[in-house]
């Protein structure tokens, strides 16, 4: 009974959604000067980039950023060309505050323009609780709410938000603490694609869901099965996440020096590597491509996720892969740039600035360290070509005026670089 009362406040939560937002494509902004694309015609176009963006400050998430805050980031971003912002789940108010941000700031700046992949976070039922999480059954309460809360969103800034991601690596198998099955996120993406359908969304709002290569088909036979090919052939697009950084220890072998480079510099050593590093990406990104053509379906593929860290005292600093710091985020940012720009493939970079609260125990944990920017607002070393071309004159974030990482010392940032450890010789074997 409990249970039935439950379902039936969810049901009223859709109804007052849809009652309240349904709408048709609507033009927001009458003004000229303000465009108004659709994720068809961003999506793949280079002078659109995209990355990932939290904006929280402290060690918790119970510290909203302001909408000032908000404000002050993205005008930083949009001077490094971002146009499209993801967020990643709705049960805060980050998310809202966000589109509150752009459309204040496309009020206030002639031609400000950016566009949001808005989140929908999926749970298993027992997620994130001490408890045994149950992978096959969902979270329907916080589920059901997630999917309304976009819904409502996305008919009350059309002008705005462009994609609704069900799920944020809600599928892949190594996320133990809450992942569902793909029957699941097949659900709800059909649902959102009804109501585009019923004119209650935007009939232009592109639905995907962001997930691990192996969890579109690209890794093991444990994920291939009828939901997931149901699902391929539902979405819009296929946003696909590709870490190389974190395989630097789960899976070494592109990492490690092949003997034949033993003899070069460090910085050739380095390069090399990465190099190494964005084949391994583009290797994920077409097996994904390969298992979606052995279906029969083409649906475009773009990359929901990939970043470099800077920092580690763990799995990938100095006793470790030697993978992270600001030399090699540098290296794969301008890599995969130039790649997915090439390939007409947006990359939604993770991320724009460092979050310390996804591991707030540990200072030096690598979660804390994938922003293109510190904490405080230091632009890292992939980005101090464009602090001494001037584009953040007058922009700050908290106060702090936007800076070069090490004081711009480049040989104080190399002295935290290390290379790749070399693969063993039968000698040392």
């Amino acid at each position: 009974m409990k249970y039935s009362r439950s379902l039936l406040r969810l049901v009223l939560i859709f109804t007052l959604v849809l009652g309240v937002g349904s709408c048709k494509e609507k033009k927001m902004n009458n003004n000229p000067i303000h465009t108004n694309k659709s994720a068809a015609e961003f999506l793949g176009n280079p002078e659109y980039r995209a990355i990932s963006y939290g904006g929280y400050r402290t060690l918790t998430r119970e510290d909203q950023p302001s909408l000032s805050q908000i404000k002050e980031d993205l005008k930083i971003l949009s001077a490094i060309g971002i146009k499209v912002v993801r967020t990643y789940n709705l049960q805060l108010d980050q998310a809202t505050n966000i589109l509150k941000a752009i459309r204040d700031l496309k009020s206030e700046e002639a031609g400000f323009e950016m566009y949001v992949m808005l989140g929908a976070w999926i749970d298993c039922q027992g997620a994130w609780t001490q408890s045994q999480p149950n992978h096959d059954i969902e979270d329907l309460e916080n589920n059901t709410s997630e999917i309304a809360k976009a819904i409502a969103l996305a008919n009350q800034y059309p002008d705005i938000v462009k994609i609704i991601a069900v799920g944020n690596e809600a599928m892949v198998h190594w996320a133990t603490s809450y992942f569902v099955k793909p029957a699941v996120i097949l659900k709800w993406v059909s649902y959102l694609q009804t109501q585009k359908a019923k004119g209650n969304l935007p009939e232009s709002l592109w639905i995907t869901s962001s997930d691990n290569f192996a969890s579109w088909g690209g890794g093991g036979p444990e994920y291939h099965n009828e939901d997931l090919k149901k699902l391929i052939a539902t979405v819009d697009y296929i946003s696909l996440h590709t870490y190389p950084f974190h395989d630097t220890h789960y899976n070494n072998n592109f990492w490690l020096v092949p003997q034949q480079e033993f003899s070069g510099t460090e910085n050739e050593i380095i390069e090399k590597a990465m190099q190494r590093a964005l084949h391994y990406a583009i290797d994920q990104y077409q097996s994904v491509k390969r298992y979606t053509t052995s279906l029969g379906i083409d649906k475009p593929i773009h990359i929901g996720e990939t970043g470099w860290a800077t920092t580690s005292w763990g799995l990938y600093g100095a006793n470790g892969s030697n993978a992270a710091d600001q030399y090699k985020q540098a290296l794969y940012y301008k890599l995969m740039r130039q790649w997915s720009a090439k390939n007409n493939i947006s990359c939604f970079f993770f991320e724009a600035f460092d979050e310390h609260w996804k591991d707030p125990g540990n200072k030096n944990g690598s979660e804390n360290h994938f922003g293109l920017f510190t904490l405080d607002g230091h632009a890292k070393y992939a980005l101090w070509s464009l602090v001494e071309q001037g584009i953040f004159k007058g922009l700050t974030r908290d106060g702090n005026p936007i800076k070069k990482t090490f004081q711009g010392d480049l040989t104080l940032l190399m002295k935290e670089v290390f290379t790749p450890k070399h693969v063993l010789t039968q000698s040392e074997k």
